[in-house]
């Protein structure tokens, strides 16, 4: 099953009743994810998220028998299963694994308000589309002391495979939640962030637009970064909701960055230390 269909409703009635005819078809409504690696999978389960079953290629049986041991103690019902490398391969599709493939069960998204009422710095991403950029993203919202990531109903899934991988399992630390709907996300979801006390910064490059260095982001109680997607950066009728536009200066006539780096130098640069 694709990450896709592993959130399809109808896909895991299918899956659910082939593990088991007599229980209750939709008992895996809430969706599944997978998680690739020792280390993804240890933060997954600190993070308290249920194994649902593992496959793992016979070369990683060795170094990550503590970690199976683990979920054998923490989920006894999901399977455990090794396999030879080219049976691996033939099951998945993948030629190469970077340790276990366990899949766990999806746990409730947290309220948007739940999160906004103790936070000082968020990160918006609007519509990236990049598994690698979400993942990076999320890695440096983790160590550069983001309280909360928020997704545009366009921004793809923290939680696939390669995402949770590149974030080092991250995703499962830095909490996150979709804001919005795609009628427009940027007017309910400013709104909604100006209610909860935060001052809004779009990272576009504009005539108008202010430092990132500026002290009035420093000094804001409560601020919310605002990022676009990999190829047009962000809409305009986003950037008009925000109250700042932020560019980050650059030298040797480079006009942009990456999403991903430009989202570590402004985490670093407004940093909240009250």
């Amino acid at each position: 099953m694709t990450d896709g269909e592993l959130r399809d409703p109808k896909q895991l009635v299918g899956l659910a009743r082939a593990c088991d005819p007599i229980g209750a078809p939709d008992r895996l409504s809430a969706g599944l994810f997978v998680a690739e690696s020792v280390n993804v999978i240890e933060r997954a389960l600190a993070a308290g998220h249920r194994p649902f079953a593992v496959l793992t290629d016979a070369r990683w049986e060795r170094v990550a028998a503590p970690l199976l041991d683990r979920i054998r103690a923490a989920a006894p019902e999901a399977p455990v299963i090794v396999a030879p490398t080219e049976e691996v391969r033939a099951l998945t599709g993948y030629q190469e694994t970077r340790g276990p493939l366990c899949a766990f069960h999806r746990a409730p998204e947290p309220a948007l308000t739940d999160l906004l009422a103790g936070a000082h710095r968020v990160a918006v991403l609007e519509d990236i589309t990049n598994y690698t950029n979400i993942g990076a993203i999320f890695r440096s919202a983790a160590a550069l002391g983001i309280d909360a990531v928020l997704l545009t109903p366009s921004c793809h899934d923290p939680l696939f495979r390669r995402a949770s991988r590149v974030a080092m399992g991250t995703v499962f630390q830095v909490p996150w939640a979709r804001i919005g709907t795609d009628r427009d996300w940027a007017a309910e979801g400013a709104a909604l962030l100006r209610d909860a006390g935060f001052a809004t910064a779009a990272l576009a490059l504009s005539d108008d637009s202010i430092s990132v260095a500026d002290p009035r982001l420093k000094a804001a109680d409560k601020l919310a970064l605002v990022l676009g997607t990999e190829g047009d950066g962000l809409r305009p009728a986003t950037i008009a909701t925000c109250d700042y536009t932020v560019r980050i200066p650059m030298a040797h006539g480079v006009d942009s960055l990456n999403v991903a780096a430009a989202s570590a130098v402004a985490f670093w640069e407004t940093r909240w230390e009250g």
